[in-house]
């Protein structure tokens, strides 16, 4: 991770850890980029979320881009998958995502997607970050400050609704089957798919009920979407739908509720997809991707029915290098962000919840029937502030503790210990049959870490 950009953009309240001086100076660094790299004139593409801070930053960004000489083509309130499908579809140089997700409204984000749709690599996030401190080295050429655009060389402003709209039309063409008879609930948030998700749902012929789909600026994720799927699950009870679906903020996130009200998570969908591709012979290299933080149930329940997995890093950047690398075509998080790669290069929610609607109406099952057979086993995380995380985590008593539990739980359930990436934490989880056995063996690791003198 960069000194601004962690690994899903650079991130933070805005006008605080993210202010309207950076939005411009990421604007004009990159419209000045991308023409010295081509010498042609930059075509950059900008979705934003529902935020207020959302259009405060778009307009920064457009500031930057034209004073650059790049033309800024504005998709509007959109998705962050929608971003990446139009850059990579419409000879865009890159994309920009205005949204920080799930985080509360006073949060706001700059997300970059190169030219393939995928998240941008770590080298030009490098130059960005040192043109915002003030100095550029490249080209051969040193400088604090790059030129501005002058006379027709200015860039100009692009509404492109026509944009998302394409990227609504390929959604819908990626149903195999018609909605029609389907009670559908859907939790927007107050976010991105607030009009995207209903369009798309309706116009596959489902009876849609939406909720959260009324953003004001500042209502974003609040008692909401994907990390508020309680909301969702009463809805879903109250009304006797068919399932529902919950996003977050930019929806690239999707959890679902079953029929019986029961929340279908990332690792659950990708059981029923990636089983669902297994029995097709769709599954490539039979292998899901997924991240360590996976329940050791959705492991148990894939060796069940002889389907291999990796495991990457926490982040679905790392989820999608690892498929990329090596020709998978599913792997997410438990959080719901799944990866279909033949699809898509990121993950996108709506999408999700049309591919989980495909498995219910191939095999007219309910989904509460397809995800019977993975049993999620409890889990217990608890995290320790330390002095220094690298040392914690190596030291030998802790590292003896943390065997000695695996040992025990044997196949019967297992135990991960991680540094965070953004504070001196050390998170210890344990998943086991019971949530008895995973506090006790949570405590046990603990008290290892706070008798050896670690604990800040």
């Amino acid at each position: 991770m960069g000194k601004y950009f962690g690994t899903d953009g650079f991130r933070g309240e805005a006008n605080k850890t993210l202010t309207v001086e950076h939005a411009y100076k990421v604007g004009r660094f990159l419209g000045w980029y991308y023409h010295e790299l081509s010498g042609n004139r930059a075509k950059i593409v900008i979705g934003k979320d529902t935020r207020r801070s959302s259009y405060m930053f778009e307009y920064s960004l457009v500031a930057g881009l034209t004073a650059s000489g790049a033309d800024a083509y504005l998709l509007h309130v959109t998705t962050t998958p929608s971003v990446s499908y139009v850059v990579r579809t419409e000879d865009f140089d890159c994309g920009i995502m205005i949204s920080a997700s799930h985080n509360p409204y006073y949060d706001n984000g700059i997300k970059l997607i190169n030219n393939r749709g995928e998240k941008m690599d770590e080298k030009t996030i490098s130059y960005i970050e040192d043109y915002i401190d003030g100095h550029v080295n490249l080209f051969g050429e040193e400088m604090d400050e790059i030129p501005f655009a002058t006379r027709d060389s200015i860039g100009c402003t692009v509404d492109y609704a026509a944009g998302r709209n394409r990227y609504v039309g390929y959604l819908i063409s990626l149903a195999t089957h018609s909605f029609r008879g389907m009670r559908i609930g859907l939790d927007c948030a107050n976010g991105s798919a607030w009009m995207i998700g209903k369009n798309v749902f309706d116009a596959l012929g489902a009876k849609t009920y939406v909720i959260n789909a009324e953003p004001n600026g500042m209502n974003i994720n609040n008692n909401a979407g994907s990390t508020h799927i309680e909301v969702l699950q009463q809805f879903v009870k109250d009304k006797h739908l068919d399932a529902g679906f919950a996003y977050d903020g930019d929806a690239d996130r999707c959890i679902a509720v079953d029929d019986q009200g029961n929340v279908v998570n990332g690792d659950l969908i990708l059981y029923v997809y990636g089983r669902y591709m297994k029995e097709r012979g769709k599954l490539l290299n039979n292998t899901v991707v997924t991240t360590v933080m996976s329940n050791f149930g959705l492991y148990k329940a894939f060796d069940e029915v002889g389907i291999g997995y990796e495991k990457t890093a926490v982040g679905d950047k790392y989820v999608y290098e690892c498929m990329q690398k090596n020709g998978h075509r599913i792997g997410g998080e438990q959080s719901g962000h799944i990866i279909f790669s033949k699809y898509t290069t990121t993950g996108d929610g709506i999408l999700t919840s049309l591919k989980v609607m495909q498995v219910m109406l191939a095999k007219k099952m309910p989904l509460s029937k397809l995800t019977e057979p993975v049993k999620i086993y409890p889990q217990v995380l608890k995290n320790i502030r330390v002095r220094n995380k690298a040392e914690a985590q190596n030291d030998p008593d802790v590292q003896a503790a943390v065997e000695q539990v695996a040992g025990l739980l044997g196949d019967t359930g297992r135990i991960l210990v991680r540094e965070s990436g953004t504070e001196p934490v050390i998170r210890v989880m344990v998943e086991a049959e019971t949530e008895e056995i995973c506090e006790h063996y949570v405590n046990q690791v603990l008290d290892v870490i706070r008798a050896n003198g670690h604990v800040e």
